[in-house]
C-alpha cells in the first residue's frame, strides 16, 4: 500500500478508453467526445451492431482507432472479459465509461422478479464487473486512471414504475463513492454523471433536436442533448479533474430542483402511474 496517490504531474495524459453502450446516444457522444482528445477507444453494444459501427466511424474520423466488441451484460460474469479484450487491443485502458444500460416501466407491485433481476444485472451488476476488471489493469499499469459511471438523476430521486432502475442506479452511485475510496492511493478517480431527460433512443427521442421540445416542468425548459452529457464526461477524464473524485454530476437542466415546485402544480393523480 502505497503513502500517497500519484501527484497528477505523475499520472500521464490518458491514452485509452472503454466506453460500454457505446452504440448510440450518450455512449456515442461520449467516445466521439474522447476521441476527440485524442483518446482511442473501445466500443461495446448488445444488439445494434450497425450503431457501433456508426459510433467508430466517427471515433476514426477524429483521428482515433476504435474498437468494438460485443457485450451482453445479462451474461455475468463472464462478459465483463470484453474490458480485458478490447485492454488487449487498445493497448490498456485509461478511461472506463460504463454507460450501458436498460430499465423498465410497471409498478413494483406488479413486476416479475425476472425483470427486476434483469434491470439490476445491466444496470449495476454489470457495472460492478466491468469497473473492476477495467481497475485492476489500471493498477497493474501504475498510471492512475478515471472510472466514469453514467447513473441518472434517479441515482438521487424516485419515478414511479422505475423501481429496478432507480435501485440499480442508487446502488451504482453508493457503489461510485466506495470505489474512489479504495481506488485513490492507485491514483485511480471514480465519479458519476447522473444525467435527466436526454434526447436519445433510450428515452424515445433518438433524431430530436431537444431545443425544439418545450419542458415547462425543467428550469432550462428542454431537454438535454447528449453531447452536452459527453462534455462532462470528457472533463472527468482529463488531468484537469485529477482531484475529483466520488462526486455525482448531475446534468439535468435543473430538474431535480423542482420537487416542491412542480408538486404544487400538480392538479390530478395521474403521476401515480408509469
Amino acid at each position: 500500500m502505497t503513502d500517497t496517490a500519484p501527484l497528477p504531474s505523475d499520472v500521464d495524459q490518458p491514452r485509452t478508453a472503454i466506453v460500454t453502450g457505446s452504440d448510440s446516444g450518450i455512449g456515442t457522444a461520449v467516445a466521439v467526445a474522447l476521441a476527440g482528445g485524442g483518446l482511442d477507444v473501445g466500443i461495446t453494444y448488445n444488439t445494434d451492431a450497425d450503431g457501433a459501427r456508426a459510433t467508430a466511424d466517427e471515433v476514426t474520423r477524429q483521428g482515433s482507432k476504435a474498437v468494438v466488441r460485443r457485450l451482453d451484460l445479462t451474461r455475468l460474469p463472464e462478459a465483463a472479459g470484453v474490458v480485458d479484450d478490447l485492454a488487449g487491443e487498445l493497448g490498456g485502458v485509461d478511461v472506463l465509461v460504463n454507460c450501458a444500460g436498460t430499465g423498465s416501466s410497471e409498478l413494483a407491485v406488479e413486476m416479475d422478479f425476472e425483470t427486476w433481476r434483469r434491470v439490476l444485472a445491466v444496470d449495476l451488476d454489470g457495472a460492478f464487473l466491468c469497473a473492476q476488471r477495467a481497475a485492476r489493469r489500471m493498477i497493474a499499469a501504475g498510471r492512475g486512471g478515471r472510472i466514469v459511471n453514467i447513473t441518472s438523476v434517479h441515482e438521487h430521486l424516485p419515478r414511479v414504475g422505475a423501481a429496478p432502475y432507480c435501485a440499480a442506479k442508487a446502488g451504482l452511485g453508493a457503489l461510485t463513492e466506495v470505489l474512489a475510496l479504495e481506488l485513490a492511493e492507485h491514483g485511480i478517480t471514480v465519479n458519476s454523471v447522473a444525467p435527466g431527460e436526454i434526447s436519445t433512443p433510450m428515452t424515445g427521442q433518438p433524431d430530436a433536436n431537444p431545443a425544439e421540445h418545450k419542458r415547462p416542468g425543467v428550469p432550462l425548459g428542454r431537454p438535454g442533448h447528449a453531447k452536452e452529457v459527453a462534455a462532462v464526461v470528457a472533463f472527468l477524464a482529463t488531468p484537469a479533474a485529477a482531484y475529483v473524485t466520488g462526486a455525482s454530476y448531475v446534468v439535468d437542466g435543473g430538474m431535480s430542483l423542482m420537487g416542491p415546485q412542480a408538486s404544487s402544480a400538480l392538479d390530478n393523480h395521474d403521476w401515480r402511474r408509469p
